[in-house]
């Protein structure tokens, strides 16, 4: 029998959908970044869980404050990609019984100031012994149903493939982290902060789910060719990008360190930036919507009729390849 370390993430995924039933008439679909919850009067309570293991998951230099705040951002995130303001956060922690009593309470101060940043609560959880750091958190809120952004929206070939920012710094972040690679002194700030101080686009999906027009959505937190990746199973389509949204300092530590600047931005991981489609027609809908809220719309490709992921420049195609974060590769 193969390990976990062999399928990866998404194949014990896989092996596990097969044991469960799905819940009749769900709002949203397994196999995307939430799971939801019909409640009634056309509504629906959206619910995220996401986990954080400190020896596996948590950078050097990473305050117990940081990692608390970082947990409550990555299962935001996971609700702004479905157009879902977040209204409540449960952290359930396990720590080991000679944790300091000092670094506990920096961890909920932590989910405070991660809650309140999207002007969510902290509305219980549960503690535990554990011989690591583990924090699993829940994350809620309730959205109409129409409004939800699915991971397939009914996106259709020429459809266009965007972004809500720039990829790369934390690529960057982890090649200093764990591989040494030096970063030059004006940039190891913002490179960092990325990792440590991550942000969630949540006022931007809500923009996006109130234009009623985005066909697909998901949040990068797994790296942007994997999140194509994850598209394309929900949508049977592939992507033709033209246009890798590098960082400009993920673009100059690049060439600092005589680096592929188009790797660090495809393969990276714990960017928590939105990957959307959108029909060519509502262009002009989809970036007011987005500049409403001090976003920019960056569009990056074109959905195809294949199955195909590629770059295409200057009459060379590219295939994409599948890389970036999985907890059992890594």
């Amino acid at each position: 029998m193969p390990t976990v370390s062999e399928i990866g993430e998404r194949g014990l995924i896989e092996i596990f959908m097969k044991h469960l039933t799905p819940m009749p008439d769900t709002p949203i679909p397994f196999w995307d970044d939430a799971s939801a919850i019909d409640i009634g009067g056309n509504r629906a309570l959206v619910i995220n869980t996401d986990m954080l293991v400190w020896e596996t998951d948590i950078p050097e230099g990473m305050t117990p404050f940081q990692a608390a705040r970082k947990a409550v951002v990555m299962n935001v995130s996971d609700l702004a990609a479905k157009g879902v303001m977040p209204i409540a956060f449960m952290p359930n922690l396990a720590i080991p019984s000679d944790y300091s009593v000092e670094d506990a309470e920096e961890l909920v101060k932590g989910f405070e100031a991660g809650a309140r940043m999207y002007d969510a609560y902290v509305v219980g959880g549960d503690t535990n012994e554990a011989c690591d750091v583990i924090i699993s958190g829940l994350a809620m809120g309730i959205i109409e149903s129409k409004k939800i952004m699915k991971r397939d929206n009914g996106v259709k070939p020429g459809h266009k493939l965007a972004v809500t920012g720039n990829f790369g710094l934390t690529s960057a972040g982890f090649k200093h982290l764990l591989e040494g690679t030096l970063i030059p002194e004006a940039l190891g700030d913002s490179i960092l902060d990325s990792i440590h101080i991550p942000n969630a686009r949540v006022k931007e999906g809500l923009a996006l789910a109130e234009t009623g027009c985005v066909t697909s959505c998901m949040d990068s937190s797994d790296g942007l060719s994997v999140s194509l990746y994850d598209l394309r199973r929900s949508s049977g389509y592939g992507f033709t990008l033209n246009h890798i949204p590098v960082h400009p300092t993920a673009e100059k530590f690049a060439v600092y360190n005589d680096l592929d600047p188009n790797e660090l931005a495809l393969f990276g991981g714990e960017e928590y930036e939105l990957v959307f489609t959108y029909s060519p027609r509502n262009r002009g809908k989809i970036a007011r919507a987005l500049q409403s809220v001090g976003c920019e719309l960056i569009t990056i490709g074109t959905v195809n009729k294949s199955k195909d992921i590629v770059f295409e420049r200057d009459g060379t195609v590219t295939p994409i390849e599948k890389g970036g974060w999985d907890h059992f590769k890594a």
